[in-house]
């Protein structure tokens, strides 16, 4: 039996920016540096966290080159190539493969509803015209696609590249049927949760990890659960998933919440800048207040250094 190849804590990491919206490459080198020590199991660039909406195709593969290259094989990195054009996937795939990543995500086309016909067809153009592992992104309350754990099960078997999900879906039934459906017929795919909610039933109904942003800011509780779970510490897992759904309502702080996760990252002492790029905006003043306190709330360590909201400016959100 072949193993699952993809399983653990992965990232999804956010991008880092200057100021003008260039990127800023030693923020980022110290970013990835941080998760790696951290003892991720992996890193997903250029998904939602990464912005790579807010990016070009020329963007995207240049910001893959870097990371790539900066992560030496340190820990497996995963491209998101994802777009709602399948020729455009195509060519981002390709580079990804070319640049020697060692997989990609590939988020369902978004815009037009399509039939499952046409999102088998999609994801077989793309794994036909490569060879690189192929993790299928899931998300359908931003892109309005739904994969049916059949579907998910007919592209695992006629495409061996096919190795894997991430299931951004706040539906346990989902992961559950894809645990029990495609994993009967490919032992080896990997069922990846892409909410922390879900990080504890995934795991215990037989799935392989999870793909998150909260691991940006919080690795400590993101992998030491995982790797609790995987000892057989299961006191210590529930203890350390108390404190991450605190964490979880980062995602509605702001919308989108990639100001509120960037800004969890710089509060809790990583160097690095807060910009995000158009359409959505910087944190403002009551976003840092309510991503301090669900810090704080959680039990991480704060830095407060030239963050403009004092300790005395925290009140509880209610429950």
């Amino acid at each position: 039996m072949s193993e699952v190849k993809f399983r653990g804590v992965i990232p999804a990491v956010i991008t880092v920016f200057n100021e003008d919206g260039s990127f800023d490459w030693e923020g980022n080198k110290r970013l990835l540096d941080h998760l790696i020590k951290a003892g991720v199991h992996g890193l997903f660039i250029l998904g939602s966290s990464g912005e790579f909406m807010h990016m070009s195709t020329t963007e995207r593969k240049k910001f893959a080159e870097f990371v790539v290259e900066y992560v030496n094989k340190r820990v497996p990195v995963t491209v998101g190539t994802g777009s709602s054009s399948t020729a455009e996937v195509i060519e981002l795939t390709m580079h990804a493969q070319e640049i020697g990543a060692d997989a990609v995500g590939i988020i369902t086309p978004y815009y037009w509803i399509l039939s499952e016909e046409a999102l088998y067809n999609h994801y077989a153009s793309v794994a036909q015209a490569v060879d690189i592992p192929i993790i299928i992104y899931h998300y359908p309350s931003l892109t309005g696609q739904n994969l049916s754990a059949s579907l998910v099960a007919r592209l695992a078997l006629d495409f061996p590249n096919i190795l894997g999900i991430k299931d951004t879906i706040d539906n346990v039934a989902h992961l559950r049927e894809l645990v029990l459906t495609v994993k009967s017929v490919k032992p080896e795919f990997a069922v990846l949760a892409g909410y922390e909610d879900h990080i504890l039933n995934t795991l215990a109904l037989g799935g392989d990890g999870i793909i998150t942003a909260i691991t940006n800011f919080a690795p400590e509780l993101t992998v030491g659960l995982y790797n609790s779970f995987v000892a057989g510490d299961l006191d210590k897992s529930i203890s350390l998933y108390q404190k991450i759904r605190v964490l979880n309502r980062i995602y509605d702080v702001d919308k989108p919440s990639i100001a509120a996760i960037k800004e969890a990252c710089r509060l809790t002492g990583l160097d690095i800048q807060t910009y995000v790029r158009k359409p959505a905006v910087n944190a403002s003043r009551e976003v840092q207040r309510v991503v301090l306190q669900l810090l704080q709330e959680a039990g991480l360590e704060c830095n407060l250094t030239n963050c403009s909201v004092a300790k005395d400016d925290i009140r509880v959100v209610a429950p």
